[in-house]
């Protein structure tokens, strides 16, 4: 590397004529009056204005004048009883780059000659160091490797302290919205035969409590755009909630069937509402991959514990004594969802978090232009439905086909609990295996697999061996849910994340309404045996549009 030379050009009024003045040179080491000496030498001389002070780096370093009075001191009382040093020459790095593009701010950094407005002192970090903090007037240092395109603040502990509490509460107040979900899918499988017997009605009829549930999602998945723009985050957040808590009212009595159907709707119109929201704003955080994992595993341990409960109902004459439990959760839920978030929007909770606010949308398009208009969320929210549909479908038809098929019980019920068991534990544990295999290579593994184990539940007359597959089952499926929302946050715009994955969860939970209403019809003309084939076949379907789920960012 070539030797660099510091330059500092004192401009004066009447340039000098006649050859050059030899200059001293001061070297380090030299003390206070011996510079002040050389210099006012140097002047009765007739050095004029226009004279520099030059530094020979192939063979010493040259001082200018101190910036202040104050001594250059050495690190240790060993030091001081030193000699003078000899002169040294010192070879200046190359700048990197992004040092380069902010240099402006005291100086300018060309090549490899670096010229400032205030003096500058070259020397060994190890042997000397300023007395105390240099004049306004002397350029700020800069550590090689350092980032100075950040503007961000610098946070004392206390306030990095405060802004990580928020964060989780924030977090963790989605996630209970999201154990009330699982709660809610969770409980309708163990409930449909005692459904059946109460209503005196058959497969075809009780499946429309799918139907109304799957209108109110798709409403709430077209809603949330326009909700999201008009009121904001928390807002919509606390809506949601309200409706999922009055269709859990309704419930609650064991009415007519038709308002079961209603409430159903309702459920299905604020559920839809509260998931685009938690997942539209998990996405936009920090390590949104793991945030996501964690996220849908409580809708797993939701969906888990649900079973449990509703299996225990269902044996008893007040089994709609359930949505009681349900309603009291609910209203835990819009609590804790209005006490967090305080109905503010989305880029004012994150800045409450010491989070960037999203990405602004530029263009005055219509948000439901923009979104439908993109290829890539159509073929997520086709395999979203699927994989929502086959989720629901299986953990809530089991317990018939269990109990008609292989001879099950009353505690058949618990085999629900097992599967959603298995999908709470899969989103939890599995997520080291999706970063180390890949997201996207490890869905095509885990749709197979879970193939294979389905067809064993179809074919193998065995309660065990039906329990246990199914269980596993839910341990690959898991997984999927929250790597489909990770991928959206890779794959789609940054200012329409929150709407595109809203309309992606909200159309995907009708496919918790759509399947398991295909299943009950064809349960009612084939037999209930009809659910492994449909099944299977939904699995292979995955496998297909997940191929055609585009690989980079959509940049326009």
């Amino acid at each position: 590397m070539a030797s660099h030379t510091t330059t500092d050009t004192v401009a004066g009024s009447q340039k000098q004529s006649g050859p050059p003045t030899s200059i001293p040179q001061i070297r380090i080491g030299d003390n206070e009056s011996a510079v002040s000496s050389s210099i006012d030498l140097s002047l009765s001389k007739g050095i004029g204005t226009e004279s520099a002070l030059e530094v020979d780096s192939a063979d010493q370093a040259v001082l200018p004048p101190p910036p202040t009075s104050e001594r250059i001191r050495r690190r240790s009382e060993l030091h001081r009883s030193k000699p003078a040093i000899e002169s040294e020459a010192f070879e200046l790095p190359v700048l990197p780059e992004h040092i380069k593009a902010h240099s402006d701010v005291h100086g300018r950094a060309t090549g490899s000659v670096f010229t400032t407005q205030a003096p500058v002192v070259w020397a060994p970090s190890e042997d000397i160091e300023l007395a105390s903090r240099l004049p306004s007037t002397t350029a700020s240092s800069v550590r090689i490797g350092e980032d100075t395109s950040s503007t961000a603040p610098v946070l004392s502990p206390a306030e990095r302290a405060r802004n990580k509490f928020r964060s989780r509460l924030h977090f963790a107040a989605l996630a209970f919205s999201m154990f009330l979900e699982g709660w809610n899918d969770g409980s309708t499988g163990p409930l449909l035969p005692t459904i059946q017997r109460s209503y005196n009605i058959g497969f075809a009829i009780v499946s429309l409590l799918f139907v109304f549930n799957c209108l109110g999602f798709i409403s709430g998945a077209m809603a949330n755009v326009y909700l999201d723009e008009r009121v904001g985050f928390g807002k919509v957040l606390v809506i949601g909630s309200i409706f999922q808590l009055a269709a859990y009212a309704m419930l609650g009595p064991g009415g007519p069937f038709p308002i079961m159907c209603a409430a159903f709707g309702l459920a299905g119109f604020g559920i839809s509402l509260q998931n685009a929201q938690a997942n539209g704003f998990v996405g936009s955080l920090k390590g949104a991959q793991t945030k996501f994992g964690l996220l849908h595993g409580s809708y797993g341990l939701g969906a888990f514990v649900a079973p449990l409960v509703a299996t225990h109902f269902a044996t008893t004459r007040h089994w709609s004594f359930h949505y009681l439990i349900s309603a009291a959760i609910g209203v835990f839920n819009t609590a804790m969802l209005w006490f967090v978030f305080r109905l503010r929007k989305q880029d004012d909770v994150l800045a409450e978090a010491g989070q960037a606010a999203v990405e602004a949308d530029s263009t005055r398009e219509s948000k439901y232009r923009q979104i439908l208009g993109i290829k890539t969320v159509h073929f997520l929210s086709i395999f979203a439905l699927i994989y929502v549909g086959v989720e629901v479908t299986l953990g809530g038809w089991i317990v018939t086909f269990v109990q008609q098929k292989r001879d099950g019980g009353a505690s058949a019920g618990y085999i629900s609990s097992g599967f959603f068991g298995g999908l709470m534990l899969g989103r939890l544990t599995l997520m080291w295996l999706n970063q180390k295999i890949g997201e996207r290579r490890i869905m095509f593994i885990y749709a197979l697999l879970a193939i294979q184990l389905e067809v064993t539940v179809w074919v193998v007359p065995s309660l065990v061996e039906n329990a246990l597959a199914v269980s596993l089952i839910g341990l690959l499926l898991g997984p999927m849910y929250p790597i489909l929302m990770s991928y959206c946050t890779q794959v789609l715009p940054k200012w329409l994340l929150t709407g595109c994955v809203g309309w992606i969860g909200g159309f995907g939970q009708a496919g918790s309404a759509v399947l398991p209403f295909m299943t009950g019809l064809l349960a009612s003309k084939f037999g209930i045996g009809s659910l492994q084939p449909l099944i299977v076949s939904m699995m292979s379907t995955l496998i297909v549009i997940w191929a055609f789920v585009p690989r980079v960012r959509r940049v326009d």
